[in-house]
């Protein structure tokens, strides 16, 4: 079973979920810029440095929201990312960290940076998530395997959007093959199954049949590590 969530000892090589919300449930991401601000910010820290001479926000926002200094000290050899899902109002993470304090740090940076970010747009101060995030250190194999699934399935009990592989704010694509990046990092989680994308009605081991045709619920496999 994964450790509780509310424990904050991070150890090298460990795998976590990690999971928060807007403060009073409120919306975190307003609109498709939004999205891709964090995105772009989760690239920026786990990406090796790129000595660009503009701020690598400005295409995106025709502004410059963060100080840079919050985005100078990649973290690309320190954490992978193994999936993510944005929805409008909370994000999953599944990281990996290669050193005791990689997430942290990460977390860190990512939330300062999109809170100005988007306090600067949207002209207001204060709080924007529900404290601290969450981490739930997982130590088994079909709990990693089943974390994935839960994120990757959150569009479609969410929003309703059908199939789960056209949302856009996830990395499901990633693993199927539609979509490429160094900083994401799927190749943990697939190494577990025959393909990444299913062959046929009855291809049981691909990792696409395993998220969409398993028929248990993801939340019941969580349990309290689901977000309510």
């Amino acid at each position: 079973m994964p450790a509780k969530n509310a424990i904050k000892t991070y150890v090298e090589g460990g795998h976590y979920h990690i999971y928060n919300r807007g403060v009073d449930k409120r919306v975190i991401f307003e609109d498709e810029q939004d999205y891709k601000v964090y995105l772009h910010l989760l690239k920026v820290l786990l990406s090796p440095p790129d000595n660009i001479s503009q701020h690598p926000l400005t295409e995106i926002t025709g502004f410059n929201p963060v100080r840079l200094r919050l985005l100078n000290e990649t973290l690309y050899k320190e954490i992978d990312l193994l999936a993510y899902c944005l929805m409008p109002n909370h994000f999953h993470l599944l990281l990996k960290q290669h050193t005791k304090n990689a997430i942290s740090k990460l977390l860190s940076r990512l939330t300062i940076a999109y809170v100005m970010y988007f306090n600067k747009k949207y002209e207001r101060e204060g709080r924007l998530f529900q404290g601290i995030f969450k981490g739930a250190h997982i130590i088994e194999d079909s709990y990693l395997l089943h974390t994935s699934r839960y994120l990757h399935l959150n569009p479609s009990e969410l929003t309703g959007i059908h199939p789960v592989s056209e949302y856009p704010y996830s990395s499901y694509a990633y693993y199927l093959g539609a979509k490429n990046a160094e900083w994401v990092k799927p190749e943990e989680i697939l190494s577990y199954f025959k393909t990444a994308k299913r062959s046929g009605l009855k291809d049981f081991f691909s990792y696409q049949s395993f998220v969409e045709d398993y028929k248990e619920d993801p939340k019941e496999m969580m349990g309290e590590l689901a977000l309510e």
